[in-house]
Parts: structure tokens; sequence; C-alpha cells
């Protein structure tokens, strides 16, 4: 004897329930959905090794962005370099600036002092600010008359140097360009500045009123 019947030997109705049953179990196990195969993980990525740094580089020459000025990152602008000392051969065609009106000197000692600064102002190709050489090439001294508007009236030579007519020449000129220094009419006469010239080999001048450490 069979362990199960057979559907179809049973009455209608015992038949109609069977296959009821079978149905909604088929619509069970139809309604689970397969399982994913399992697919085995992708592999990592892989990692770029360290560019090597030559072992010539040096520190300065590894851009770096936090650093400001920094070599070759763009948007940075390299540290300007130090600017050169006052020294060397005056280019061919030197500047000469035309200054505006001056202040009026108070005292016998403005003037001076005002003196000395406009001819460095009026001349920034060839004078110098650093400390003179210990041997100078000339050494002109000059006494300037000055008008009452501090125009210059008449310049003497007090010395004049042995190498020569050049340097004296160069501060005579330098002299009349820096003009005029202030209305002097209210100091005492006689309205006049006497300077001496440093000239360096390379025939830059600075004013000996200005030479103070």
């Amino acid at each position: 004897m069979p362990c199960i019947d057979e559907p179809w030997s049973r009455p209608p109705a015992k038949r109609r329930a069977w296959l009821a049953f079978w149905c909604a179990w088929g619509l069970v196990g139809c309604a689970q959905p397969p399982k994913p195969a399992s697919t085995p993980p992708a592999p990592p990525a892989a990692v770029a090794a360290p560019r090597p740094v030559s072992p010539s580089a040096t520190p300065a020459a590894i851009a770096s962005p936090t650093r400001p000025g920094a070599q070759g990152v763009p948007g940075l602008t390299p540290p300007k370099p130090a600017g050169p000392a006052a020294r060397g051969p005056i280019p061919r065609n030197p500047r000469y600036v035309k200054l505006p009106a001056p202040a009026t000197p108070r005292s016998q000692a403005a003037l001076q002092a005002q003196f000395a600064t406009r001819l460095m102002q009026a001349h920034p190709d060839s004078t110098y600010t650093s400390r003179p050489p210990e041997r100078l090439y000339a050494i002109p001294v000059l006494e300037i008359d000055l008008n009452g508007d501090g125009s210059v009236r008449a310049i003497k030579v007090l010395r004049r140097p042995s190498t020569g007519d050049e340097a004296t020449r160069m501060a005579m000129d330098a002299v009349r360009r820096a003009a005029p220094y202030g209305d002097v009419s209210r100091l005492p006469k006689p309205w006049r500045v006497v300077e001496t010239f440093l000239f360096d080999d390379d025939l830059r001048f600075k004013p000996r009123t200005l030479d103070v450490d």
C-alpha cells in the first residue's frame, strides 16, 4: 500500500482540494526570489608607488605650496632678490628726477640737510648710499651761493681733485639739476652751502653731509 494516495483516485471534491493545496505550495515557492550567486570580491585597486626624489635635489628645489614664494608653484611669486648695492658703472643714460618744490628751511642746518638730500633724490643712478670706499676717486668741494628763492646764484670750486675735472663738472651739474633748495630769504646772509662730494671709482657720488653712521 503506497504511503501517499494518488490524487486522481479520490472523489472530485478531494481532487479539487488537493489541486488547490499544490497550487498554493507552488505559488509560495515562486514568490521567493532566487538567491544571487555569490561573486568573489573585486581585487583592491593598485596603489601607485611614491615617486622617488633624486638624492641631488635640495629642499629649496622641492616646491612647497605652504611656503610663500615657493619656486615652481602656480600662483605664487618667487621672492624678489635683494637689491644690488648702489655701485657699479653708471648707466649710459642715467636718470635725472625733477623734484617737487622743497620745504622752507628754518635754519642753516636744515638747509644743509635739504641740499644734500635733494642731490641724492635727483640723481638715483649716479649716487650711492652705502659707506664710502676707503680709497675715493675724487673729492671735489663746492661752495654754492643761493638766491632768496633757493635757486643757484654762483658755484665756486674750493677743492679741485688731482684726478681731473670730470668729477668736479659732474658735481656742479648735479647742484644745478637739484635746485631750488627752498626759500632762504628769512635766513641770515650769506645764503650759502658748502658741500664735499665723495666720488668712488665708478664716478658715483655721495654728499659728505649724509655720510653719517
